[in-house]
This record gives C-alpha cells, sequence and structure tokens, in this order.
C-alpha cells in the first residue's frame, strides 16, 4: 500500500511515482478519515449491524450521502478483505471516492477498477434507489455480479446481473436488486421494450438513479453514436436486388469504376454508368424516376468493392455478422442501414431478406440523460477528456497506479511496405518465442489474426487465436497468456477485462517470466484511437510487473491511406521499399500525426451525428413523457369524451366508465406508438436525402431541423386524430371491449439491434458522395433536388403504410 497519501510530495515521490501528475490531491484527507475508521477489530455481526445503522441514515432524505462516505467505504474495505480476501490500494479507495463524486477515473490496467466500484456502489444503493454498474460485455456483467455479490450480500444489499436472452420476470426481479450489473446496451434495449408496455405491471425497469460506467471510453465515446433500435419485423421485397447484384460483380475495377486514395468512396465512370444503364435497360440512371435503383446501385456497388469479408463482416450461420472497425471483434446484434445491409447479404448469397420496422430509437448518449447521476472508470480516458466534458459533463481524474509501471515502450518499428513489416514481425516473434517468454500479439481485424496464426503454426509456433465473439472462453485464455511459451494472437483487446498474470496459474513459473522481461505486447498496426494502442500496451507491466510493447507498422497500412494527407501519400510513394524498418524521424513521427487526424474525424462525426440527432431526441423525450403519464394515470384524457361525445355516450350504455378509461389509454398509448414509429420513418428519410440540399447550395443541417421541427408539429394533432379515428369506429353493443379486434394490440413481437449510423454510408449520403461523374444529370439534379428528396421521402413512406 501507498503509505501517508496525505504528505508533502517528496514522501510521495519516494515510491517512485510523481504524484504531481495525478488529479488526487483534493482526496488526501478523505482518504485519512476512512482509514482512521478502522474496522479490523470489529466482529462480523458488528459490521452488519453497522450497515444496517447506515443504510437507515441514508433512507432519511435529510442525511447528505457524503456525510456516510468514511464509514461506509471503511465498511466496503473491511468486508472486502474477510469475504473476498482482497485488500484495496489506496488507489482504488480514492478511485471509489472520485466516481462518489461524478467523476470519469483512469485507473490503468491491472489496477483493480472491478473492485474500486463496489466503494461507490454499496454507498450510492443505500438510499434504496438502485445502482447500475454499465460493463463492456454479457460475461463481465455476469462475473463481477458473482465475484463481488458476496460483499454486498454481507452487508445486507441484494445484487443481480442481466444479460441477452434472459426472460421479462428474470430482467425485472434482477432491476429490483441494490446494485444491478448489466451491459449498457442491453439496459439500453430494456427501456425502449418498456416505452411499449401497456400496462404499469410489465414494466422491468424502475426509475433511473446512479450508474458507475466500466471501460467508459468504449460504452461512452466508441459506442455512443451507434442506436439502439426495437423494431417490428415487416416483409420485404427482395426488388432489383439480386440482379443489381449481378450486375456490380461484372463491372471492372479502373474501367467501370474507381476508389479514392483513401478506398473509403466508391464512384462510376463515364463507361461504368454507361455499361450500368446498358444491363439493367433502365435509361439515364441519374433520372428522376430511378432515384431508388440509383440508391440500390450504390449500396450494392459500395458492399461490393470497399466492404472486405472476414475484415468488415463475417459470415456466420447464415447471417452477416458485422465487425467492430475499432476492436477488431464481431459486434453483436449489429448491422448497417437497410440498403447497405441488404446489399452485403445479396453479395454473399444469403436471400432471407428481412426488414424492420421501428417503434423506437436511442443513442447510448442519450440513454445515459435518464440517470440522475452517472460516473466511469477506465484505463485510458485522458486523450477523450474534451468529449467526456462536452456530452456527458465529466471531468477525468487520472489515478497513480499501486506501484510504478516499469513497462518499456519500445519506439514504434516502421516499414515502407506490409511485406517487409510482416518479415520483421514473424522473425522478431521467432526470435522471443525462442526464449520462452510469453507474446501477445494484438492485430487489426479477423483476416489478420488467422493469416498471422497460420503463418506461426507453419513456423511450428503453437498459438491460440482469439477473434470471436465468445467472452468466457476468450477470457480463459487470456488469463493465461502469461504463461512459459504462450503466444496468444488477438484482435483488438478493450472490454476484454481479464488481466494477464505473469506465469498464469503457477506461481513457480512467475519468476521465470519475470526473469525473461513479463510479458512482450506486439502490435501490427497502430489503431485509429490512441487509447486503443494504449489499452493493448496496458496488457503488459500490470502491478509493477516487468513487460515491454512494440507497434509495428507499414506506410501500406489502412491508417495510413485513409487519413495521411496529401504531402504524407507524396512522399510514401516516391520512397524506395527497403527490407528494415525506416530511420528518418520524419516517418517515425508521422503515426501519431495521422492518429490524431483519424481522432480527428471520428470526434468531428460524433458531433456531426449529435447536431443530427439532438432535435429528434428532445422531441423523443416529450413523446415519451406524454406516454408515460399516461400510462401512470398521472394525467386526465378525457380527449374521447370531450372530442367524441356521441360516440362515448353510445359506449356508456354497454360498459361502465370505468372500462372506458381503459379503452382510452389502450388507444392512445397504441397511437402514440405507431404514429411516432412513422414520424420516425418520415425522419429517417429526410436524414438520407437531407445532402441533396447542398447541391441547392443550402445548410443540410438548418434545412434537417427546418423540416422535423415543421413534420413533429403535426404528429400530437395526428396521435389524436387517429385515437378519436379508431373510437368511433369502435363497437360496444355486445356489451364488451374488444381491443384487439379494433387493431389496438401491442406488436406481437419486437427484436432489437444496432445500427451503425454513419454519414458516408448512409444510401443518399453515399449517392452525393458518389455522383463525382454524373455529367449533365448533375445539372438536372441542382434544378430538380427539392423533387427527389420529397419525392423519396414521399415514396417511402407510402411503401411503409402499404406494409403495414
Amino acid at each position: 500500500m501507498l503509505k501517508k497519501m496525505n504528505m508533502d510530495k517528496l514522501a510521495l515521490n519516494a515510491h517512485g511515482i510523481n504524484y504531481s501528475d495525478y488529479d488526487i490531491i483534493d482526496y488526501r484527507e478523505l482518504l485519512e478519515d476512512i482509514k482512521r475508521t478502522n474496522l479490523k477489530s470489529e466482529s462480523d455481526s458488528s459490521l452488519k449491524k453497522i450497515s444496517a445503522e447506515i443504510l437507515n441514515q441514508a433512507r432519511d432524505w435529510a442525511t447528505h450521502l457524503d456525510d456516510l462516505l468514511p464509514r461506509a467505504y471503511a465498511l466496503v474495505f473491511e468486508t472486502a478483505k474477510r469475504v473476498l480476501g482482497l485488500t484495496a490500494f489506496d488507489v482504488q479507495i480514492i478511485a471509489g471516492a472520485a466516481m462518489h463524486h461524478g467523476k470519469l477515473v483512469e485507473l490503468q490496467t491491472g489496477e483493480g477498477k472491478t473492485l474500486a466500484a463496489v466503494f461507490p456502489a454499496y454507498l450510492n444503493a443505500l438510499t434504496g434507489r438502485g445502482v447500475h454498474v454499465l460493463t463492456a460485455n454479457d460475461y463481465l456483467a455476469r462475473r463481477d455480479a458473482g465475484w463481488m455479490g458476496p460483499v454486498y450480500t454481507f452487508l445486507g444489499l441484494t445484487t443481480g446481473f442481466i444479460n441477452e436472452g434472459m426472460a421479462k420476470e428474470a430482467r425485472r426481479k434482477a432491476y429490483a436488486c441494490d446494485i444491478t450489473y448489466i451491459t449498457a446496451k442491453e439496459a439500453g434495449f430494456d427501456y425502449l421494450r418498456d416505452c411499449l408496455c401497456y400496462e404499469v405491471n410489465e414494466l422491468v425497469q424502475r426509475e433511473f438513479n446512479f450508474a458507475i460506467v466500466d471501460e467508459a471510453d468504449s460504452i461512452l465515446i466508441d459506442e455512443s453514436r451507434i442506436p439502439l433500435i426495437i423494431s417490428e419485423n415487416v416483409p420485404v421485397a427482395q426488388g432489383t436486388r439480386e440482379e443489381i447484384t449481378n450486375i456490380v460483380g461484372m463491372l471492372e475495377a479502373g474501367v467501370d469504376y474507381d476508389t479514392d486514395e483513401a478506398s473509403r468512396n466508391v464512384y462510376l465512370t463515364d463507361q461504368g454508368t454507361n455499361r450500368v444503364e446498358k444491363l439493367l435497360g433502365c435509361g439515364n440512371i441519374y433520372a428522376e424516376e430511378n432515384y431508388e435503383l440509383l440508391i440500390e446501385l450504390n449500396c450494392a456497388l459500395h458492399a461490393g468493392t470497399l466492404l472486405r469479408r472476414d475484415v468488415d463482416y463475417i459470415v456466420q450461420d447464415g447471417r452477416v455478422e458485422l465487425v467492430d472497425e475499432l476492436t477488431g471483434r464481431v459486434a453483436d446484434k449489429r448491422v448497417w442501414p437497410d440498403g447497405l445491409q441488404a446489399a452485403i447479404e445479396s453479395k454473399e448469397g444469403i436471400t432471407s431478406f428481412s426488414k424492420g420496422r421501428i417503434l423506437g430509437t436511442i443513442t447510448v448518449q442519450h440513454f445515459m440523460e435518464n440517470y440522475r447521476r452517472i460516473c466511469g472508470m477506465t484505463a485510458t480516458a485522458k486523450t477523450s477528456e474534451g468529449e467526456f466534458k462536452e456530452f456527458y459533463n465529466l471531468d477525468v481524474v487520472a489515478i497513480p497506479p499501486n506501484r510504478p509501471c516499469i513497462r518499456i515502450d519500445y519506439q514504434d518499428a516502421v516499414f515502407t511496405h506490409l511485406q517487409a513489416k510482416y518479415e520483421a514481425l514473424t522473425a522478431e516473434i521467432k526470435r522471443t518465442h525462442a526464449t520462452g517468454r510469453p507474446i501477445l500479439v494484438g492485430t487489426a481485424s479477423i483476416e489478420e489474426s488467422e493469416k498471422l496464426a497460420d503463418t506461426l503454426q507453419k513456423a511450428g509456433i503453437k498459438c491460440n487465436v482469439l477473434n470471436a465473439k465468445n467472452d468466457e472462453l476468450e477470457a480463459g485464455i487470456i488469463a493465461q497468456a502469461g504463461t512459459l511459451g504462450a503466444v496468444t494472437v488477438s484482435t483488438n483487446m478493450a472490454g476484454r477485462g481479464t488481466d494477464i498474470r505473469l506465469g498464469g496459474d503457477l506461481e513457480k513459473e512467475r519468476e521465470k517470466v519475470v526473469g525473461l522481461g513479463g510479458l512482450y505486447v506486439i502490435a501490427t498496426n497502430k489503431y485509429e484511437s490512441r487509447r486503443i494502442d494504449d489499452q493493448l500496451r496496458g496488457r503488459a507491466g500490470r502491478q509493477g510487473d516487468p513487460g515491454s510493447s512494440r507497434f509495428f507498422v507499414s506506410l501500406e497500412d489502412d491508417l495510413f491511406k485513409k487519413y495521411g494527407n496529401s504531402t504524407l501519400i507524396s512522399s510514401m510513394r516516391r520512397m524506395k521499399k527497403q527490407e528494415g524498418p525506416i530511420d528518418n524521424p520524419i516517418y517515425l513521427r508521422s503515426t501519431e500525426k495521422v492518429q490524431k487526424v483519424a481522432e480527428g474525424q471520428n470526434a468531428s462525426i460524433r458531433g456531426f451525428l449529435w447536431r443530427y440527432s439532438y432535435i429528434i431526441e428532445e422531441q423523443r423525450k416529450i413523446i415519451y413523457k406524454r406516454r408515460r403519464d399516461i400510462l401512470f394515470g398521472r394525467v386526465g384524457i378525457y380527449l374521447l369524451e370531450e372530442m367524441a361525445p356521441e360516440q362515448y355516450r353510445l359506449a356508456l350504455k354497454y360498459v361502465d366508465a370505468s372500462a372506458l378509461k381503459k379503452v382510452e389509454k389502450y388507444i392512445f398509448l397504441y397511437h402514440i406508438d405507431q404514429c411516432w414509429a412513422e414520424y420516425l420513418a418520415r425522419v429517417n428519410c429526410i436524414r438520407e436525402g437531407i445532402h441533396l440540399v447542398n447541391i441547392g447550395g443550402m445548410n443540410p443541417l438548418e434545412e434537417y431541423n427546418r423540416i422535423v421541427i415543421e413534420e413533429y408539429r403535426n404528429l400530437n394533432q395526428m396521435i389524436d386524430d387517429e385515437a378519436i379515428n379508431a373510437f368511433n369506429q369502435m363497437d360496444f353493443s355486445g356489451g364488451r371491449v374488444d381491443l384487439s379486434g379494433a387493431g389496438i394490440k401491442a406488436p406481437a413481437s419486437t427484436w432489437t439491434y444496432q445500427v451503425t449510423d454513419n454519414p458516408f454510408s448512409d444510401d443518399l449520403g453515399m449517392l452525393l458522395a458518389n455522383s463525382r461523374n454524373i455529367g449533365l444529370a448533375g445539372i438536372g439534379m441542382i434544378l430538380m433536388w427539392p423533387v427527389l428528396l420529397f419525392g423519396l421521402i414521399y415514396n417511402r413512406f407510402r411503401k411503409n403504410k402499404h406494409i403495414k
């Protein structure tokens, strides 16, 4: 343990750590208060009694939780030691205090974030209003609830967890616990499901209180722009999709289509346009009547030429599954926008297309606004400090390691071309493996991990490969990645949640591994975010262990192709290929510069999407509040009595007033849901086509806001009109209420998923981006963009109504 953290810097620096680099000075007195509350001599029954006393105080509204913190944290400290055999470090206690105060703590890998979260979870759960610990995956939610649960149980609190696929009653029971471990997306999906309930007793969640976000950078930044969707299935015709997929397969790169330097965009050449028009027999592909066909063509072209199997997606069990671009792992229940997803399925010969009618949607970023207070923890937060503050009003507090980090981070090895990089990489793995030192190799994609594993196995090096979505199995393999002679090849390590112990479970082998230099982390690429690099590095050198890391980089890597500026690209092309690493400092520094460009672009995209989603989110809050007020009976409706008086009086002859109130409630809840779903469909169509106003010289965001505000003005009136119309058509003469006969019923089945909401992948966003060679058609589009935009909206909406 660190001693006397409230002493001067000389005493602190004696531990080999420069504490002036950390923001913990405000917590020194609090730490001492906690330590002075020494409960070591208390019996178990006495500790439980103290916890009961604190609980009673916490549920007195006059008590401030801050006043209870020292005693509560001392209780958790002593209980964890007795029940789990874990002694919390000073830095873990400080991290827990900072989280209670609504901070985002940066606590390094291996420093014990799971235990640190127990301190604020216990204190805030004492109020009886619940605490959610939001984790990165189902496995961690289940593991952490089981691991830390005995501490809460000992102190008189209840613990639960929620995983995908759990029954409704099990979810309700878990949410009723004092502390609930769950992924952010499952909590968000349950929120959307609750927003479709017709009775209060159908709800699974209670009011949102306090959330602790584990792997906060992944959940609050990387996943923040990905909407959570709840839909009901509707049939969809294949149309010309298969034919267009076949046509795209006939096109020749460099002749019929070209890609930009970064291969982020593809567009038809004049020759390609002529060929496509001839094969489709459609005339001018850019004519107004062909705009739906053009969108489908662009999706097929994008899917066929830019999206790569085993890099951007995999095909598994007859399904196309998206691969997360940041982690290189299969993204559970995530798809691309409708047209692009269908185009990829067609490309892969999967013909069972389905389309969801969106009933509700919310991003993780907006979902988090439901909580009264949030805090979080991660090993990498400082590089995104500005975004945490801007979007969540979270201040980052960097927590020092319990022991100084002695990991050696070697200078990047930069090569002129891919072949030289992989030859050097393979040679380095062979050389190190021969010594018995454990190696963890981080790769950027599933395809790369499998190719590298194949190369190593041919060289006689046995290795474990982690690139799938099997968190529990992977955790066991990762835990043993520090054993003698182990070689582990993995896609990104973010969100794995498991420490790598030197020597694995065998303490006698630990010293051997330490003598060899500890775990050696080798990366085959730089990632688009420095945070991801740091997470991979952080797997070595935990808790003062020795270790080292090195990144192998090629100027032909995707990072340079996508984000390198014209000067760098030009100089790269002029360079002669060489077998050894580059020693030119300009290129050695270029990696960091390119990463900063990537981070800036991705942050801009998140800001862009936030600006487009903000107004819809504000409207959603109003609509959902109205729905919830009706559900809980907090408002009287009386519209049926006032706006359909004749039908109301007629109905009273056959059924009583209480039955009519239930009818009124169900009718309005149903039409709120239906009208909101139709509104979302219209808004999505507007969003798809709004980029067209650029052609007319208008600002897309301003036009988007103007249009959706006008659309929303009619929404509440539409709800009332539809409800009254439905009521007037009901037959009460049989003396009973037949809501299902009147079509008033919840969706028969729903499904939840996430959409990769990238503006470069939206249908019409791609149309504009791809129309570099539109020739004379471009002039027509400039003159007729309003017709195209509103024609698209009308036709899409008409199709949705017809499908219903």
